[in-house]
């Protein structure tokens, strides 16, 4: 991707190599997020995570140079203010404002308004402070262990994020929640259907940035490989030995595919509802 001559959002903070990170709202929380997650359930009304939420399978990968770290800070700065114009943009057009998300790049653990965020749990959105947490890590775990190299695939990772705060500027996650106390027994279900919408959103970017010219030769096949390879069976397989579908809180790889690519083509926030 022709990403280093973008502007860079002015909405990222820097916590690399702060302990702790930086105690902001919602101090009284744990992280209970990771603690529903191991115990196989949904942590969404705390965290509205994208990737990976399974604390125990993480892999320990060698610490990524500060050089190589500090060019990944400054493409996902790029990222995230090329996420900011696409969505002025699409709001407008519906006739509403988009407020931009706020990114925290941090190491190790940091806080957060939904509670303590780690390395391990993989990058992710808190709708209580409208952030969105990334440990640059991830990139190189998803290069290695999800066999998902290439920056656009990175980028892929950051829009989905994004994608959350699309769903929460428009009130998804609100009605999301109401569903899922409406009816409990649906709450993976209705899980699925909200993640499988950020990636279409997620999409829906990369549709903008291929009318900017931004993308190369093989940046979309990066993306598609790299939603391919986190379906909630691709990771199950990889973790258990088996998967358990009634569990799937993201979808399937299939299913995180097709609604990328359905995104990508339509360039519509209207093909986005797989909630119908």
């Amino acid at each position: 991707m022709r990403w280093q001559n973008l502007r860079r959002s002015s909405n990222i903070e820097d916590r690399r190599g702060i302990p702790g990170g930086i105690i902001g709202g919602g101090g009284g929380l744990i992280a209970v997020g990771v603690i529903v997650a191991l115990l196989g359930g949904d942590p969404t009304p705390f965290l509205m995570e994208g990737i990976n939420r399974t604390i125990q399978t993480r892999t320990q990968t060698s610490p990524i140079p500060k050089a190589e770290q500090d060019e990944m800070f400054h493409f996902s700065a790029a990222i995230l203010a090329s996420t900011e114009e696409t969505w002025h943009d699409a709001f407008q057009k519906l006739g509403g404002q988009y407020t931009d998300p706020h990114m925290v790049v941090f190491s190790g653990m940091t806080r957060s308004a939904c509670g303590q965020a780690v390395q391990a749990m993989g990058p992710f959105y808190c709708p209580f402070d409208e952030t969105i947490y990334l440990d640059l890590e991830f990139f190189q775990e998803l290069r290695t262990r999800h066999d998902a190299p290439g920056d656009f695939a990175q980028a892929y990772i950051i829009a989905h994020e994004v994608g959350h705060h699309v769903q929460n500027q428009l009130g998804v996650l609100d009605q999301v929640q109401a569903a899922k106390a409406r009816n409990p027994h649906q709450a993976n279900a209705i899980s699925v259907k909200t993640e499988l919408m950020a990636d279409c959103l997620a999409g829906i970017w990369a549709h903008e940035t291929q009318e900017r010219a931004l993308l190369e030769n093989g940046d979309l096949e990066e993306a598609l490989r790299a939603a391919s390879h986190i379906g909630d069976d691709t990771l199950q397989k990889q973790q258990r030995g088996y998967i358990v579908p009634d569990s799937f809180t993201h979808g399937t790889s299939a299913q995180r595919y097709a609604w990328f690519k359905k995104g990508f083509e339509a360039g519509d926030i209207k093909a986005c509802n797989s909630f119908e």
